[in-house]
């Protein structure tokens, strides 16, 4: 076995303990979510508890890592360009929650599910990008699984569908305008991750003071605040592994990886909450899961074409750049003689030199 091999051997173990870790994880943070809440029914509690361990959490890790700090002189442009992104974190936490609170986590992540929509629909409002027919057909599956699920779902109720759809769109929003804020800032991801934890900490405290704080008091015991502080730290490390594994793979495999998880997620939840189901209903979840791997093969091949073609464009004549942006060194091939008397004499050797 070559060594480019066994490095590739070491590479794919990697990513598929990751893997591994990430569906493990996001499985148990929505079954315990589901079971606090239960027992809690406080989803602005769970969610501040949760932004606090990215936060808290995140400190150590980045020391650790040797991640770059910010300049501070950009503090001002961080904060009118991401805090959108805090709100929509909050905001978005706080309706997931919401949903898994008030219907079964299964079908909450099915109705996640029809993120691929949202997506499409907000970056052609907000951005104009357009898209090909085939990834507008793959969004069907999306569509008629989600709407299976819902009429079929037994334990249905209204206000966790709405939270449900309202969350996914906050999460679409915050997928859309994360890549841009990374490419923009040039930010480290964890370190995104962090500030985002942060300043929607700072922006949700407020709220939650408000409206949970004088409520949980009489309630709270040590069990359930131990069970808060274990989900905000299988939280944190979700976020952590798939930020991770973000970074290691590509969007494609990341794309089939996430709808994976859902999988995972769907299935634990069914097997431990053991939450009333019907064939046709499970039916419609798995529908809508394969139309997201067929949407997102579909924009893989529509980004890869994006890439490639045109290949026949007419080239625009060759502009060369003004002298004073000419960083190569040259010699001059003529010279001016008046009275004998070369210019470049005054100059080494006759030999002028640019250099900048």
């Amino acid at each position: 076995m070559s060594e480019l091999t066994k490095q590739d051997l070491r590479d794919f173990s990697r990513i598929v303990f990751i893997c591994i870790c990430w569906y493990i994880v996001s499985s148990v943070n929505g079954v315990l979510g589901k079971t606090i809440l239960s027992e809690f029914p406080y989803p602005m509690t769970v969610t501040m508890v949760q932004l606090t361990s990215i936060t808290v959490y995140s400190v150590p890790l980045l020391s650790i890592l040797g991640v770059r700090r910010l300049e501070t002189s950009g503090w001002s442009y961080y904060i009118r360009a991401l805090a959108p992104l805090a709100f929509f974190k909050f905001a978005s936490s706080v309706l997931a929650h919401i949903s898994i609170w008030k219907v079964p986590v299964s079908y909450a992540h099915t109705v996640k599910a029809s993120m691929p929509i949202f997506t499409v629909i907000i970056s052609r409002v907000l951005l104009g990008e357009k898209h090909s027919w085939t990834v507008y057909c793959s969004l069907l599956p999306v569509v008629l699984g989600v709407a299976i699920a819902t009429i079929t779902e037994i334990s249905f109720e209204l206000m966790g569908l709405v939270s449900a759809l309202m969350a996914t769109v906050g999460f679409s929003l915050m997928n859309i305008y994360s890549k841009r804020a990374l490419k923009e800032t040039g930010v480290h991801h964890l370190r995104l991750l962090h500030i985002l934890g942060l300043m929607a900490t700072c922006m949700f405290a407020p709220v939650w003071a408000v409206i949970d704080l004088p409520q949980i008091h009489p309630e709270m015991n040590s069990h359930l605040l131990m069970l808060l502080l274990v989900d905000g730290g299988f939280h944190w490390m979700q976020n952590i592994l798939a930020f991770t594994l973000l970074k290691l793979v590509t969007p494609l495999t990341y794309a089939v990886a996430n709808v994976t998880k859902r999988i995972s997620v769907i299935t634990a939840s069914l097997l431990l909450l053991k939450n009333p189901v019907t064939i046709t209903n499970v039916g419609g979840m798995f529908v809508a899961i394969i139309g997201v791997f067929l949407y997102n093969r579909a924009k893989y091949s529509e980004n890869q074409k994006a890439v490639t073609l045109p290949t026949t464009i007419k080239q625009k004549p060759a502009t060369h750049p003004p002298i004073w942006q000419n960083h190569m060194t040259f010699e001059p091939k003529m010279q001016i003689v008046s009275n004998g008397v070369t210019p470049m004499q005054y100059v080494s050797n006759g030999d002028l030199k640019r250099n900048q």
